[in-house]
């Protein structure tokens, strides 16, 4: 099920500022797609002045479409800033983590922190761009722009399993299951043993198992404080194995580029 952004706004940052500016509606895969992708979303805005959006983006690749350009987005590592400005709307492709690694074929490490063409990085799909920007400069409703994405992407998915598709699991178990901290834990859950389980992230996920974890819990601890609820700081740093909560702090401040207090007072 494809949660609203009302009630999962993971991963943007001020998101009652943000959704003040913007419309953010999603859309869920077809069955067989939604083997390897998470949803669709479509952003669209008509601004008067400039709007900067910041992004903690998700340990996923993200397909986007919008007039002039189609784009292959990396997992970014670092804050992701998009500036909106006038009228305009863009459609994305969300991937499940790791459920690219079977349309790029090789390591998605290659493509961790870039954003390319899509051309380049998507070349199978390059015959559907024309069709869904037309559609999507067109006037053509979300969900039916999202539609031709999913037709084009269907014809694509390898009917095999594909051994990315283990690490997918663990993935999202780590975003799942709150009380998994550490990599060790996440290694057991699985059944492998930790250098397997890195090896296997970074190659299908782009990013250690690690950097998943912390991620995903900043994520939880980013909503709770946007939507005014209380954060144990001192315990969160403790289950994330940094040394200390000033660890934790400039962690967060150098993601999210503001510390942790700050953040929750101007939620």
């Amino acid at each position: 099920m494809v949660e609203p952004v009302e009630r999962d706004s993971r991963g943007i940052l001020h998101p009652r500022a943000g959704l003040r500016r913007f419309d953010l509606v999603r859309f869920p895969p077809s069955p067989e797609v939604g083997r390897f992708v998470d949803r669709y979303w479509l952003v669209s805005w008509d601004l008067p002045d400039v709007h900067e959006q910041h992004v903690l983006v998700h340990p996923v690749v993200n397909v986007v479409f919008e007039a002039g350009r189609a784009a292959v987005h990396g997992v970014q590592t670092r804050r992701f800033t998009r500036r909106l400005s006038g009228r305009g709307q863009a459609l994305g492709v969300m991937f499940r983590p790791g459920g690219f690694r079977p349309f790029l074929g090789r390591s998605l490490a290659t493509i961790t922190d870039t954003v390319g063409p899509l051309a380049e990085e998507f070349p199978a799909l390059r015959a559907a761009e024309p069709t869904v920007v037309e559609a999507l400069t067109g006037g053509a409703g979300g969900a039916e722009v999202a539609g031709l994405v999913d037709a084009a992407i269907a014809a694509l998915v390898p009917a095999a399993r594909q051994p990315s598709e283990e690490t997918t699991a663990l993935a999202e178990l780590a975003a799942r299951d709150r009380d998994l901290r550490r990599v060790e834990e996440l290694a057991a859950a699985g059944g492998v043993s930790v250098r397997r389980l890195q090896r296997a992230f970074r190659d299908h996920v782009g990013v250690s198992p690690k950097w998943v974890l912390r991620r995903y819990r900043l994520y939880d601890a980013a909503e709770r404080a946007a939507r005014a609820e209380p954060v144990d700081w001192a315990a969160l740093a403790a289950d994330l194995t940094y040394a200390d909560q000033a660890h934790l702090t400039r962690e967060f401040t150098a993601v999210v580029g503001e510390p942790p207090s700050w953040y929750a007072r101007r939620a």
